[in-house]
């Protein structure tokens, strides 16, 4: 039997014997073949009319040899699919992938939309999990997380019965769709539950390894675990010369230049998301372009260099907007607030912060629009408005205490103790305090399990 595994209505189609038999019966009276025609030499007239009456399944032999006198090929006369539909389809698959990179993802969408009907009209279930795949990415990019977990979550059920590597996009999307929505913690789960399947399966596949260490990055350093951020990204950079695909290792610079800025090391950082533009330039990929630009306005500002973090980050900014990434953008604008607050544009500053928490709530972006309360408390607490100020920070707080981001959550336990102490309110300056020091854990660990396992082929 072929190699090839049949699912979905594919698999129903070649395996309903009527609706072989119509499809041979209707291909012969097309071409004005006799039964007997059909059959010789190998097989009896009387063995064409019950197949045609769907009173006999076919081997793979007897399809073969309708197929090739009827002048059509064995899939085409097995699945009734046109020939070469699946080679098609994917490479409508791959123009709307390159639509979505260098355009807006709900034109992208709409072509995704079309093309998974399609799939599913003729039981293509891998293109039907590479659609998935794609709304899943354009629902990320408009903001839209709950319906990017459902596209994820349908292409990995989809793959139930693929190896782990074919399924990893898809776990990875969902991660990075809990990330975003501010559950780190599960983020995490996905993320690690994959790689030590991975590796203990015994399937090296050094490019869905990379992707899954690569993406456990971000939630990683979201929490506070930097030695676990630092030791994923050192695996995944032993695991890159085994990768041909430029977009994995491109990912993995951007998302190691996390851990370095972390460490200090800007102009290593700086010098990793060169790299990673570089290759997103190439390859026309505008959403992680603009990452690249986002994160080295980031190391700009760490260095102090405000004019250059202001112009990187408007520049990702721009990019993103045209783009109606949404989400992306008012992530990039919380970052661009802090650099104008400290150039001393407060009031540009503020107006874009106020903006900002409309589109930013708890289900979409908590760690972000903790960010911007804080930065909104920084900025009464500046302006002598000390009750509004804790009023952002508590906000802030409770944000980030949901979403399990123990950096961030220490820093905001020590602005409202700050502010509260200075009030003379020290019983409630002490409960911040207290509630920083409960959610910091010791350096690079978090409370999940052991780290993921070494890689054999790292």
């Amino acid at each position: 039997m072929e190699a090839k595994r049949t699912t979905g209505r594919e698999a129903a189609s070649e395996n309903d014997p009527k609706a072989l038999g119509r499809r041979v019966q209707h291909l012969r009276i097309e071409r004005g073949l006799t039964q007997r025609q059909l059959a010789e030499p190998l097989y009896t007239p009387a063995y064409v009319s019950t197949l045609e009456a769907g009173r006999v399944r076919p081997s793979e032999a007897a399809v073969r040899h309708l197929a090739d006198r009827l002048g059509v090929t064995y899939e085409e006369l097995a699945t009734g699919r046109p020939a070469h539909l699946a080679t098609a389809l994917r490479l409508r698959l791959v123009e709307t992938q390159r639509a979505l990179a260098t355009g807006a993802a709900e034109d992208a969408a709409t072509d995704y939309t079309e093309l998974l009907a399609e799939a599913g009209r003729h039981g293509l279930d891998e293109e039907r999990a590479t659609a998935l795949l794609g709304l899943g990415h354009c629902a990320l990019e408009t903001g839209d997380l709950p319906t990017a977990r459902e596209r994820f979550e349908a292409a990995e059920r989809l793959l139930a019965d693929a190896p782990l590597p074919r399924r990893a996009p898809a776990i990875r999307g969902r991660a990075v769709a809990h990330l975003l929505a501010g559950e780190l913690r599960y983020a995490c789960y996905l993320l690690e539950s994959a790689i030590d399947e991975l590796n203990a399966s015994g399937l090296q596949d050094p490019g869905a390894l990379l992707l899954l260490y690569t993406a456990a990055i971000a939630p990683y350093m979201d929490m506070g675990a930097h030695a676990r951020a630092a030791q994923a990204g050192e695996l995944a950079l032993a695991l890159a010369p085994q990768v041909s695909d430029p977009e994995l290792v491109a990912g993995l610079h951007r998302s190691v230049a996390r851990t370095l800025i972390a460490a200090g090391r800007t102009a290593e950082a700086d010098a990793s998301l060169a790299r990673a533009a570089e290759i997103y330039q190439q390859l026309q990929i505008r959403t992680e372009l603009a990452h690249c630009h986002w994160m080295r306005g980031y190391v700009h500002a760490q260095d102090g260099d405000l004019p250059g973090a202001e112009s990187e980050l408007r520049a990702a900014r721009d990019m993103l907007a045209s783009k109606r990434a949404r989400l992306y953008t008012a992530q990039v604008e919380v970052e661009l607030a802090d650099v104008l607050r400290r150039r001393g544009k407060t009031g540009e500053a503020r107006e874009l912060l106020n903006r900002l928490l409309g589109e930013l709530h708890p289900e979409r972006g908590s760690v972000h629009a903790g960010g911007a309360h804080r930065m909104l408390g920084l900025i009464h607490e500046e302006q002598g408005d000390p009750e509004a100020a804790e009023e952002h920070y508590v906000t802030a707080l409770a944000l980030l205490e949901r979403a399990g981001a123990a950096g961030d959550l220490a820093d905001i336990s020590r602005l409202l103790g700050d502010l509260l102490r200075r009030a003379g309110r020290t019983e409630a300056a002490m409960d911040a305090y207290r509630t920083g020091l409960g959610h910091r854990s010791s350096p690079g660990t978090t409370t999940l399990g052991p780290a993921p396992v070494r890689p054999t082929t790292a």
